[in-house]
């Protein structure tokens, strides 16, 4: 707390001390006597009377009568102080602000550079132009499709749907729709967004045949997310059955939420889900040392997978691509998307022989 001097002085003058004593005003005729304060007794310093015969009013001889006896002669120019206000105003006399502290560049400059290596694209290792090609077809501003097709028979009676407790009912083959989404973190919330969505369904192709159709929508900018989120709504009917690897409790949601701050309608609520991780848990716990669809694919379906980017990498991939970097691992988000719906799908088939023996 800061106070001014001319605060400081009227403080000082409401309790009655003054910085030095008044120049003597003039004598006005007719002005009543003015009276003069009486110092307390404790305040009043003894004098002894003269011996001399020399008046005692007299300061200089009183000075040197003292003086003489040791006592310090400024303490007849100025009446003492009591002990509180010598106490308070010599606290405030003696406040010493701190200098403010000069703003430190080198601190500064540490700062910006720890700020700037981690928005920074990830340094570049090979050599030549950079790699941003991606694949697929450019269907709408900053969205690509990426098609392929798994020649395969199809299963050509209704799939029974005990494994997941629902002895009573089946579903066609043809209405199934195995999805899989490659999000910018796992944490959910409006913050999370897709930005690949993958879907795998059984089709007969004109030119080869029966298979698999595995479709991949891929966001090459933020803006494209409403187009992917219109052309994902125009693959699903309403005898639409939908299948995933934890997507009812992680990739559903999310999608839901993004249709909402979309504005759009949601296409996913009114449809059935199956989710096959739950009945793996129950058919495969304990088995292996854990039910992921990595460890899954590896022990139950004979799939070995090669230069697979992790999914937990996924993320980094693409925001390094939106910076300015290659699309070499985006490229290799995409083929890892790809195997999992198409893992779903041989997965489906696998639970329901399993269940049919």
């Amino acid at each position: 707390m800061s106070i001014s001097l001319d605060k400081l002085k009227a403080l000082r003058k409401q309790a009655g001390h003054t910085d030095a004593p008044a120049a003597a005003a003039p004598a006005v005729v007719g002005a009543p006597p003015v009276a003069k304060p009486i110092q307390p007794e404790s305040e009043v310093m003894p004098v002894s009377p003269d011996t001399s015969g020399n008046s005692p009013a007299s300061a200089d001889s009183s000075a040197s009568r003292l003086a003489g006896a040791g006592m310090p002669a400024p303490l007849l120019q100025q009446p003492r102080q009591s002990t509180r206000e010598a106490s308070v105003f010599g606290w405030v006399e003696n406040i010493q602000h701190k200098p403010r502290r000069a703003p430190d560049g080198n601190a500064l400059r540490r700062l910006l550079a720890t700020r700037n290596r981690a928005i920074a694209p990830v340094p570049r290792t090979e050599r030549g132009p950079l790699d941003r090609d991606l694949p697929g077809t450019e269907i709408a501003p900053g969205l690509h499709l990426i098609e392929a097709f798994l020649p395969q028979p199809i299963p050509a009676q209704p799939l029974s749907l005990a494994f997941s407790k629902r002895p009573d009912e089946s579903v066609q083959p043809r209405d199934m729709l195995f999805f899989d989404t490659e999000t910018t973190g796992l944490a959910g919330g409006t913050g999370t967004r897709a930005f690949m969505i993958g879907a795998a369904d059984w089709q007969r192709d004109a030119t080869h045949g029966e298979g698999l159709r595995v479709r991949q929508l891929l966001m090459a900018t933020l803006g494209a997310e409403r187009a992917m989120l219109e052309t994902f709504a125009g693959w699903l009917a309403p005898t639409t059955v939908l299948s995933s690897y934890n997507g009812r409790c992680y990739d559903a949601p999310l999608l839901k939420t993004r249709y909402r701050l979309a504005r759009r309608g949601d296409p996913l609520s009114a449809l059935d889900h199956v989710d096959l991780l739950f009945p793996t848990r129950r058919r495969y716990r304990g088995t292996w040392e854990n039910c992921r669809l990595a460890t899954i694919e590896r022990q139950l379906l004979r799939i070995q997978r090669e230069d697979d980017l992790p999914g937990s990498e996924a993320p980094a991939a693409w925001l390094d691509y939106l910076r300015g970097g290659s699309a070499r691992n985006l490229r290799r988000v995409g083929e890892h998307n790809h195997q999992d719906v198409v893992t779903l799908a041989q997965l489906f088939l696998q639970l329901v022989r399993a269940e049919a023996e």
